[in-house]
């Protein structure tokens, strides 16, 4: 499923790929991305590892999006995944959370967790322009 966000002012877009395994929160969450009216969002959606891959054939992400609710062991496969693999290693991971007293998932690919019940155009924004700053700092710095 692709969706997609015109905005003025915006010259290239952002690739998310969100990932999860709940239709509704889905919905919920591209609802969300497509309110954010400074970016243009072009998104893909994928339920588990073997769709990111199917997905990755033909869309290239600049941001990956994980809801939690795929649970802690597939959360954990996928991230691995997405970390060793050549073509995702240096896409940034942003995981949705339901809780802040859950233990939050360590790897260095994660770069932002942000909670669903303060989701908002406003706070999508903010995480994706902050993550791929972030993103490009690490590149750069990497790169000297």
């Amino acid at each position: 499923m692709k969706t997609s966000l015109q905005t003025s002012g915006s010259t290239e877009p952002v690739n998310i790929l969100v990932v999860g395994n709940n239709p509704i929160e889905m919905g919920y969450i591209l609802d969300k991305l497509n309110q954010v009216n400074t970016i243009r969002v072009i998104t893909e959606i994928a339920f588990d590892v073997q769709s990111i891959l199917d997905r990755l054939a033909h869309f290239n992400p600049s941001l990956i999006i994980i809801d939690d609710n795929i649970g802690r062991p597939e959360l954990k496969e996928t991230v691995s995944k997405l970390a060793s693999s050549k073509k995702t290693k240096d896409i940034p991971i942003t995981i949705l959370k339901n809780s802040n007293y859950r233990e939050s998932l360590a790897a260095s690919s994660i770069l932002d967790y942000l909670l669903k019940h303060n989701l908002s155009p406003e706070s999508l924004y903010r995480t994706i322009k902050n993550t791929l700053r972030f993103r490009k700092t690490q590149q750069l710095l990497t790169a000297i």
